[in-house]
């Protein structure tokens, strides 16, 4: 159950009251307790809430940080009938929905997204998981939470970055919808010194029904839940090579980069329109830092690639678009033709 709301406080009482958790605990990090936490505390302090504060960043997304949350849960007695709030963005969301998944073999979930990235992507879904080994989300469980509750006034605590990480997605959303949802997309000024909010939020409501409706029809990525991974298996791969460079890449910034060169390998394959190309390459490039690639970074991609969770049989898996809505799932494509789309994104945003 998503909710969508202008008054998080009185949902949240509204919630509490009703639900009969034996234990609240909610989990924040470093920034989210600080800008984030004040805003809901007055709902929570009114049950006895308890707080668990991890390390922030993605590189924090570890198996280390799990067991100090499940230590946090033992020994402060939550059972299975407790409920691990996890109110911060797609970091907090990811990594707290798999402590949850795993403590006792799942308790209650309620996650309230606090970046526009988490809002529209990582708190919805039902994903959950954390980085192994230097590869993205490498360990994992699909456990939906109880709820998850969004409200826009957290997004006003983000920087310029963050909302642009989660403009990403939402791009993503439009281009695997159909026309008007992307028309509506790309048409927002994401860049602007003053957002317009309320527009934001009603975009924001656009992007997250898309992907229930695709999660509702694939829960388990099976199938046509793997149109959500548009833009994400070079995406990720950008990401994972960010970190080894010790320079992360925020997620929705390597997904952008990630759907320039996908979208290029879909005109190639599928025949996608050669005017949305350009017209999304120049968006990409005139809103997203440029993430330098060299000619050394190929080999490496594409080894991470080959990790991919989509990937079948020792084969790499893309999906791609034969037009906006078009969507193409368990694409394989030549190495070559991913170097070449790679190339594109060099010379075309770098």
């Amino acid at each position: 159950m998503v909710i969508i709301t202008k008054d998080i406080v009185s949902i949240l009482r509204t919630f509490f009251a009703s639900a009969g958790h034996d234990k609240v605990f909610v989990l924040t990090d470093a920034n989210t307790r600080d800008k984030c936490l004040p805003l809901v505390a007055p709902a929570l302090e009114a049950f006895g809430a308890e707080y668990i504060t991890i390390d922030a960043g993605d590189m924090k997304k570890n198996i280390e940080q799990v067991a100090l949350i499940w230590e946090a849960l033992s020994s402060r007695g939550a059972s299975r009938n407790s409920l691990l709030v996890n109110l911060g963005g797609g970091m907090v969301t990811d990594l707290g929905g798999f402590a949850g998944a795993t403590f006792k073999r799942g308790i209650h979930n309620l996650n309230i997204p606090t970046t526009l990235m988490a809002s529209v992507d990582a708190a919805v879904g039902g994903k959950t998981g954390i980085n192994f080994q230097g590869l993205k989300n490498e360990i994992g469980a699909f456990y939906q939470p109880d709820c998850v509750m969004i409200d826009c006034v957290f997004l006003r605590t983000s920087d310029r970055d963050n909302i642009l990480s989660g403009y990403a997605e939402m791009l993503k959303h439009g281009l695997i919808s159909d026309h008007q949802t992307y028309t509506d997309i790309i048409a927002f000024e994401v860049d602007s010194k003053t957002l317009d909010m309320e527009r934001l939020s009603d975009l924001v409501r656009v992007s997250i029904a898309v992907k229930e409706r695709i999660v509702a029809a694939d829960p388990r990525e099976k199938g046509i839940r793997k149109a959500l991974n548009f833009g994400h298996t070079i995406g990720h791969a950008l990401e994972s090579l960010s970190f080894a460079k010790n320079s992360p890449l925020p997620h929705g910034h390597a997904v952008a980069a990630g759907m320039v060169c996908e979208l290029y390998l879909s005109h190639k394959v599928c025949d996608f329109p050669v005017d949305i190309l350009r017209q999304v390459t120049n968006f990409v490039k005139e809103t997203y830092p440029s993430f330098l690639i060299g000619c050394n970074d190929y080999e490496e991609i594409e080894e991470l690639m080959s990790h991919d969770k989509k990937n079948e049989g020792g084969n790499i898996n893309f999906t791609l678009l034969g037009d906006i809505g078009d969507i193409r799932i368990n694409q394989r494509i030549d190495a070559e033709l991913v170097k070449e789309s790679i190339d594109f994104y060099r010379e075309n945003i770098e």
